[in-house]
């Protein structure tokens, strides 16, 4: 591949390449498998000039760096056909401004045009919007825009003004026009944001001598027919079909069923549903990527339960406001028989711009969200979440930092503390939680290794682990498992180690082999840095009540209670008992935010008005909340999502004021006959796009969000960077 420098500046460069050698879907390609390279933040390639801007982390990468990977991007990868199909021919963007100059073109250079060509040209220009106001009436919606429209035309032609309705429906295109590119670059926006291509899959490949050999990679380098690996509490990448493996899948978020559904070999299983107990290997039949863009078009654009209330309120305000258009129009042609003056009551109507306005507005807000790392999934989460005045934490990984440390290791039995390190390393490497990452942490930390000879893993949830090895059967987990369900016998010095981890505000994991407690492990779990001022902030912003919900002993939730600055701790929690504590607070009248990560916080972030996923949440809890926020980020999102929130409902219905404003003036500058009819469509039309793009200004320099986060240093830690090995999988 042949390629130059155009451009460099630290962490920025732009690159040249020869279009005659490589082709758009070839350039697509390689964007993105460098895009996936470790220091790389983006990669995107611009195929009409030829040239890829790449914007790297400096710290870590080099333009030296750079060069190396272009000349890496050898035919190998570049003509592979498997990867060339999985990225699809690359669209060209649409430019608004040259459709625009299109349309006044074409309706102007109309009148060099024979009589007789240019009135059946208008008629054909004419007739679908027509259409589609009658269309509506016969359908009972009367009183809609497009009726609306219809009549505007249909009174000037009465009036024998045809060169006036051909005006009308010229404008009325390029409203149309207008609205739909904005819709659509907005929902394009969004998408991009949320879709990351560097989600990350295990995937199978098969050795020559059959041995399966498991990569972690992102999902944008699976393509059709790859194997990949799905475990306990995983969230099913890609379409596919069960190539071996048993397991309960939940697909609540595809088809509905309250239930888990039993897959094994044959089964088919789609992207976005959960595995709940059980391990499959899915060979692929769709590619993730795509399912998932999918399924965030659907959930953006088609539920109206996830609409704010003021994007309803819009909504049903515009609908009301034709009514007072016709109900107008009417007492004008009744007062003054004029079909002109009738003419400006029907050319400018509200709902377009609030109809307009309002999605925009919710989706911008949810664009500017993502770009802090921050995803959501509807409008109506944002405004709840801002509403809200109950916050319910979790406490492990959530209010305190999500890599707690092994700080000692307590020995009932002859094995050494490696010993004990490597198998509980060996259990609790299988499961995503921030106490299992300790226990593993610690022992790579010590180079102890653990392989794997027990047996099938089973994962009772909020409890433990249990498992057997060389015929013994294991447990590894919280108190209550280890000793009131599974009635282990403890040891006489046990007592005194949980009275000192207490005083530590240490949390206890136990070992157990064969109904014997041989170890204990005390797990430091300090705070997050930053918990104690977000919390204080929130209540600033209107929060009244902070509780803190955990599984782990008193010791250890009263301490971190204390330094956190919560109204209301609970130890020894199961997870029916936050879901019974948020339940509770919500009957008392209060609108409720549960902050989790881990598999046993799903059932509470479910019930919760809002569940909000801290960013190294388990993908179960991932799924089920409402919000996620962003990797490394901490608990500042939780600001930026009351911000939010806020400045959305304030710019909304400041939107819709200023539209009922604009607009009347506008009808009775056009009544009174101070401007034509022509121009006050005119006029609406740009006041449309106007409030068009006052939506899609940034939110949080809106004074709402300042007000929020003006204590609150910026974030530093969004994870921009791309984390994918310098190998790939090319």
């Amino acid at each position: 591949m042949k390629f130059w420098v155009k451009h460099s500046l630290p962490g920025r460069v732009r690159i040249g390449y020869d279009k005659s050698q490589v082709s758009a879907r070839q350039a697509a390609l390689a964007a993105e498998l460098l895009s996936t390279q470790e220091g790389i933040k983006s990669a995107s390639a611009n195929y009409c000039v030829g040239s890829f801007l790449i914007y790297y982390d400096a710290s870590i990468l080099s333009e030296k760096h750079i060069k190396a990977l272009f000349m890496a991007l050898s035919e190998k990868y570049l003509q592979k056909k498997e990867l060339l199909d999985e990225v699809g021919e690359p669209q060209e963007k649409e430019s608004l401004l040259f459709n625009l100059a299109a349309m006044t073109v074409s309706h102007y250079a109309k009148a060099l045009l024979p009589f007789y060509v240019r009135l059946l040209l208008r008629v054909v220009s004419l007739c679908p919007r027509i259409a589609r106001g009658l269309l509506r009436v016969a359908a009972g919606q009367v009183f809609h825009s497009e009726v609306l429209d219809s009549a505007a035309i249909l009174a000037s032609l009465l009036a024998g003004d045809a060169r006036t309705a051909s005006n009308i429906n010229f404008l009325l295109n390029v409203g149309d026009a207008i609205e739909e590119f904005t819709k659509k670059k907005s929902y394009g926006d969004l998408a991009d944001r949320l879709l990351s291509k560097n989600d990350k899959v295990q995937l199978v490949e098969i050795e020559a001598d059959k041995k399966r050999v498991e990569k972690t990679v992102p999902i944008s380098l699976v393509k059709k027919g790859d194997l990949v690996a799905v475990r306990n509490g995983g969230v099913i990448p890609v379409d596919g079909t069960v190539a071996s493996g048993e397991a309960l899948v939940n697909q609540a978020a595809i088809t509905g069923e309250p239930l888990a559904v039993e897959k094994r070999q044959g089964s088919s299983v789609f992207a976005g549903t959960l595995v709940q107990e059980g391990e499959i290997f899915v060979e692929t039949r769709a590619v993730g990527s795509q399912t998932k863009v999918q399924g965030i078009l659907s959930m953006i654009d088609s539920s109206e339960r996830l609409k704010v209330s003021s994007q309803v309120r819009s909504e049903n305000l515009a609908n009301q406001l034709v009514k007072c258009n016709f109900i107008l129009s009417a007492a004008t042609f009744l007062f003054t028989g004029s079909v002109r003056k009738v003419m400006a009551t029907l050319m400018v109507d509200y709902s377009c711009a609030m109809k307009l306005s309002a999605p925009i507005a919710v989706l911008s807000a949810m664009k500017e969200a993502a770009e802090n790392g921050i995803i959501v999934k509807g409008g109506k989460f944002l405004e709840e979440a801002s509403k809200a005045d109950t916050l319910v934490f979790d406490k492990t990984g959530t209010l305190t930092c999500a890599s707690p440390r092994l700080s000692k290791i307590h020995s009932f039995c002859k094995k050494t503390d490696d010993e004990l390190l490597a198998l509980a390393a060996c259990l609790e490497e299988h499961f995503a939680h921030p106490i299992a990452a300790a226990i593993v942490q610690a022992a790579k930390e010590r180079g102890l290794l653990h392989p794997e000879e027990h047996a099938k893993v089973e994962y009772i949830v909020a409890h433990g682990i249990a498992t057997s090895l060389d015929g013994k059967r294991l447990l590894i987990g919280s108190r209550h498992f280890i000793f009131d369900d599974e009635k282990c016998q403890a040891d006489a010095g046990l007592e005194k180690i949980q009275k000192s981890a207490l005083e530590n505000g240490e949390s206890l994991l136990y070992l157990a082999e064969e109904k014997r407690l041989i170890a204990a492990f005390a797990i430091n779990d300090p705070l997050r840095q930053n918990a104690a001022r977000v919390i204080q902030a929130l209540r600033k912003s209107g929060i009244t009540k902070c509780a803190m919900i955990t599984g782990d002993d008193e010791g250890a939730a009263k301490n971190a209670a204390a330094a956190a600055g919560v109204d209301q701790y609970l130890s020894r929690a199961l997870p029916e008992d936050k879901v019974s504590f948020i339940e509770k607070e919500k009957k008392n009248g209060r609108k409720v935010v549960m902050v989790g990560d881990g598999i046993n916080d799903a059932p509470a972030l479910s019930a919760a008005d809002v569940g909000i996923a801290m960013g190294n949440a388990a993908d179960i809890a991932g799924e089920t909340a409402d919000i996620s926020l962003p990797e490394g980020g901490g608990l500042e999102g939780l600001l930026k999502v009351r911000g939010l929130g806020s400045a959305l409902m304030e710019r909304i219905d400041l939107n819709n004021r200023d539209i009922i404003g604009v607009n009347t003036a506008l009808m009775f500058l056009s009544l009174f006959g101070a401007i034509t009819p022509s121009l006050a469509a005119l006029l609406h039309n740009a006041s449309t796009v106007m409030f068009g793009a006052r939506a899609m200004k940034p939110f949080l320099k809106a004074p709402a969000a300042a007000r929020q986060l003006e204590e609150q240093p910026q974030n530093a830690n969004r994870p921009d960077g791309m984390g994918l090995p310098k190998t790939g999988r090319a």
